[in-house]
């Protein structure tokens, strides 16, 4: 609620946003996969990704307190991982650029906020309290309390040093 102005009861998540609800489906999927029962893990999060319009691999580490606002084409690939209390808006990926195998993703740092249809691409760092805008797209590591737009994202707000 602290995060989302159009949230007014606590209930609201729970019954009716789909970010909320791909969530916990990422949730028992993680875990399934964690203890080896791959093939269950494939139909449900592959109904899953089909319900709710949001595709989050089950291999991939999300932190507590992560709001899906909207969720619509959100995708999160196997290999990111992304920290507490992080903000991600709808048409988020965090992906990898198709050069790379195994460690591929983003690592996406506390207090992250990821706005509409950004993409991180790669196996780089999203520093802690970043703020990446709209329709950025980025491509190396994001230091710590910056703000980073643009396509390719630049820093227009850096951390005091």
């Amino acid at each position: 609620m602290n995060r989302d102005p159009a949230t007014e009861e606590i209930v609201q998540p729970f019954l009716y946003h789909k970010g909320f609800h791909a969530l916990q489906s990422h949730r028992v999927t993680h875990r399934l996969w964690n203890d080896g029962r791959r093939a269950l893990v494939r139909l449900i999060q592959s109904r899953a990704s089909e319900i709710f319009a949001i595709d989050i691999h089950p291999a991939a580490q999300l932190g507590c307190g992560l709001l899906m606002d909207h969720g619509t084409g959100v995708v999160i690939g196997e290999t990111s991982i992304v920290g507490d209390d992080v903000t991600i808006f709808q048409g988020v990926t965090l992906g990898g650029t198709g050069k790379q195998s195994g460690d591929r993703h983003p690592k996406v740092g506390a207090e992250v906020l990821l706005c509409a249809n950004a993409t991180v691409l790669g196996n780089i760092q999203i520093g802690r309290g970043s703020k990446i805008g709209a329709g950025s797209v980025v491509l190396e590591n994001v230091p710590a309390w910056s703000t980073y737009v643009g396509v390719a994202a630049r820093a227009v707000v850096r951390p005091i040093e």
